[in-house]
């Protein structure tokens, strides 16, 4: 591919994707829906409405408590837990009904959700990182693609085909072969820009010889999930776009986790996921081998118990630990993980999972405050579990190494080369609201208000 392909700007000019500035009026629309779901029960209820939101909450905690014996046990125990999740919400809502006050709950609840999914349209979304425009096409792009992942989507969207039409050398995965010796064979025969069609774990190890050399990547989407994909904005329905980027992109600077001294673009995680994961029956009954090892993991013997050492926070008795490169916007678990609002902050997101019994799984209701789960961010991570060695769940990859783990974030190690309009390149938030930004943000005077002023 020449380089007449290529579009010439400053390093420094932005891309054609917009940002969008901060809403007052979402955010007034967000306090004043907030201020409803507070004044609704009151008007409908009295102080009574207090006691029902007392009885609200004992409904969800023992509801907790049953999906903790679900999953901690088996036998008699286990079916008493599928009873007590499913039975509990149903008599708070009985109880609701019959008393008369089932429509304020819901009418609360549905203005709670409208004043928490316009609290977070209302601040403008961050960036996944900052835009550099590219100077020149690439002379000579090479591309690995797995043709087994996304369940053939090499295949059914032609990638081959596409991709030397568009100028670059086109290499298939074989099963065995060693994809870091591949990218490097690459850089070593010329290549200036490297490309993967495949999964994460796959893209991880490419992207870490690009940053090795200080090459322009290029993921395109033709795994099963491709969670940095999502997060770079990527159009997933249709792999092919991303070779967009080869002719009119731009470059992100993005961030690299390690873990153990091996590379990942997503996450790490530790411990009963971690664990569960390496049965040989999982990748067939994810679910059934799931339910069938889980109480072992959680409450036998060899549950896994690590300790966590982030900066100056020590956690112990963790039975699950994710790690990924950059925070999430909320807490979730490894294989439905949620978005990250930007991929250069240079730190890594840590959530952490503690249960042990049922008294912290009833306390999960209360949140962050119940001690169940803590969440921060840190350059570097230790997770130690008394053991030699630990199961860790590297980009999907599954490996075991030797403990305690070390991990840490090099900080725009990576050059992401991505189209330059992509139609996912606008954030959408997954945190939690920042009340106190939206309070602020909604007695704000709009630049409508000053106009009117003026």
């Amino acid at each position: 591919m020449g380089r007449d392909g290529g579009h010439t700007g400053n390093p420094g000019e932005a891309g054609a994707a917009t940002v969008r500035e901060n809403s007052p009026g979402r955010a007034r629309l967000a306090v004043l829906a907030l201020l409803g779901s507070m004044l609704v029960p009151l008007v409908a209820a009295g102080l009574r409405s207090v006691l029902w939101v007392l009885v609200g909450i004992a409904g969800l905690a023992v509801a907790a408590v049953g999906v903790w014996w679900t999953l901690a046990h088996t036998g008699a125990l286990r079916a008493l837990g599928v009873a007590v999740s499913l039975l509990a919400p149903v008599a708070v809502l009985v109880l609701y009904a019959t008393s008369g006050i089932l429509w304020a709950a819901c009418v609360s609840l549905a203005l709670w959700a409208l004043a928490v999914a316009t609290a977070r349209s209302a601040l403008a979304p961050g960036h996944v990182a900052a835009e550099q425009a590219v100077a020149e096409a690439p002379w000579h792009p090479w591309v690995l693609m797995n043709p087994r992942s996304g369940g053939g989507k090499v295949d059914r969207f032609g990638l081959v085909g596409k991709a030397r039409a568009a100028g670059c050398r086109v290499v298939l995965l074989e099963g065995g072969q060693d994809v870091s010796a591949l990218a490097r064979q690459a850089v070593a025969e010329g290549a200036d820009l490297l490309a993967v069609a495949g999964g994460d774990g796959t893209q991880a190890l490419v992207a870490e010889v690009a940053a090795a050399h200080d090459l322009p990547f290029v993921v395109i989407p033709a795994g099963t999930r491709n969670h940095f994909a999502l997060d770079l904005g990527l159009d997933r329905e249709d792999p092919a776009k991303a070779l967009e980027a080869l002719a009119d992109g731009v470059e992100l600077r993005v961030d690299l986790g390690f873990a153990a001294g091996r590379v990942f673009v997503n996450n790490a995680s530790f411990g009963t996921y971690a664990s569960v994961v390496t049965d040989p029956a999982y990748r067939d009954a994810k679910a059934r081998t799931t339910l069938r090892t889980l109480p072992g993991f959680l409450t036998g013997k060899d549950a896994p118990r690590m300790r966590m050492r982030a900066d100056r926070t020590h956690v112990d008795g963790l039975q699950a630990l994710l790690v990924s490169n950059n925070p999430y916007g909320r807490a979730v678990d490894a294989a439905r993980p949620g978005r990250r609002e930007r991929l250069d902050s240079g730190l890594l997101g840590v959530v952490c999972v503690r249960v042990g019994n049922t008294a912290q799984a009833a306390r999960l209701v209360r949140g962050p405050r119940s001690g169940g789960f803590v969440r921060l961010s840190a350059g570097e991570v230790v997770v130690e579990a008394g053991t030699d060695t630990l199961p860790v769940g590297i980009d999907g990859e599954h490996v075991v190494v030797p403990a305690p783990v070390v991990c840490r974030i090099a900080p725009g190690a990576l050059r992401v080369r991505v189209p330059r309009h992509r139609p996912r390149a606008r954030r959408v938030g997954g945190g939690a609201a920042d009340w106190p930004r939206v309070a602020r943000l909604a007695l704000s005077r709009s630049p409508a208000d000053d106009a009117t002023h003026g």
